[in-house]
């Protein structure tokens, strides 16, 4: 069996969607596969990688989630605003950026990271698009989006580097526009919706790349790009979610059939129950000694912090 997608988009009304992309030969489709209330406020970025997908918020919380099982693994409280962007690298680290200005100065509209690891681009509300070292922790190099846009003005709600030299971007129009980065050109743009874009993603499938955009009008689409020569992409598949999207993310589970195994195994060994900020127990075990080893007793007592 292939490689697996599932696409997990948020929207204003604080539910997060879960939709299994289907291939078929030449065919694409979108199944829905759960709802889920994640936050008691509209849902800002989503993230996946791994088993795990994060779900950030202006509740201020981080939702982390156990894609395999479906259910609530826990919640990240380190913020004070609203969480603007989520990024995971590898399954072992996640960045966020929020309005507290955490990961970079000033407020942050978006992240990715390079496949390298030791790059990300991030745009602000400063309007510039910016690239870091992550290695030595330092702005590398600023560019003003002004220069990079058609239109006298558009507000960069999500970027996404479909390959090592091609960045999709969405604005506050109908459009996705794709940069060579080497070149720093517009070299395709389209209109993808009837409102704006806010949140893009990509897979690799078989010789071509896949572009999935949400948008304010409540459409996930899918669109083929063809990589060897760059062209107007084709709508391969779409889905109304009947919501008003704010973001999205694509999350891939390459070895499908291994891993739904183990979630087999791992809920028979114990009960699939949602945690949520769940405090540790500790257990202490106390030895009275009476004098004689028959009339030792142990006693066990429950502490929770």
């Amino acid at each position: 069996m292939g490689d697996q997608f599932e696409i997990v988009a948020g929207c204003y009304e604080q539910i997060a969607f879960g939709y299994r992309v289907c291939t078929g030969g030449e065919e694409f489709t979108i199944e829905p596969t759960f709802t889920h209330h994640a936050h008691t406020a509209s849902l800002t970025s989503i993230s996946g990688c791994g088993k795990f997908v994060a779900t950030g918020s202006q509740d201020e919380t981080i939702q982390l989630y156990n894609m395999n099982k479906k259910t609530e693994h826990g919640a990240l409280l380190h913020h004070d605003g609203t969480i603007s962007c989520l990024e995971f690298y590898g399954a072992s680290h996640l960045l966020s950026g929020g309005q507290d200005g955490l990961i970079c100065v000033g407020r942050v509209s978006s992240l990715s990271v390079h496949p390298s690891g030791k790059l990300a681009l991030s745009v602000g509300t400063d309007k510039s698009l910016r690239t870091w070292n992550l290695i030595e922790g330092r702005s590398a190099f600023i560019k003003n989006i002004k220069q990079m846009v058609i239109n006298d003005h558009v507000d960069i709600y999500s970027l996404d580097l479909a390959t090592n030299t091609l960045l999709a971007v969405g604005g506050d129009d109908e459009s996705v526009r794709i940069y060579d980065v080497t070149s720093q050109e517009c070299v395709c743009e389209f209109k993808a919706h009837e409102n704006r874009v806010k949140a893009i993603d990509s897979f690799l499938k078989d010789d071509f790349c896949v572009l999935v955009s949400a948008s304010n009008d409540g459409f996930i689409k899918l669109w083929k790009l063809n990589l060897e020569a760059l062209e107007t992409p084709s709508l391969l598949s779409q889905v109304n979610s009947t919501a008003r999207l704010t973001c999205m993310c694509v999350w891939k589970t390459p070895k499908h059939a291994a891993m739904t195994d183990t979630s087999k195994e791992e809920t028979k060994q114990a009960p699939s129950v949602s945690r949520k900020r769940v405090r540790p127990s500790r257990e202490e075990v106390i030895i009275e000694d009476s004098g004689s080893k028959s009339q030792r007793k142990k006693k066990k007592k429950q502490k929770v912090q």
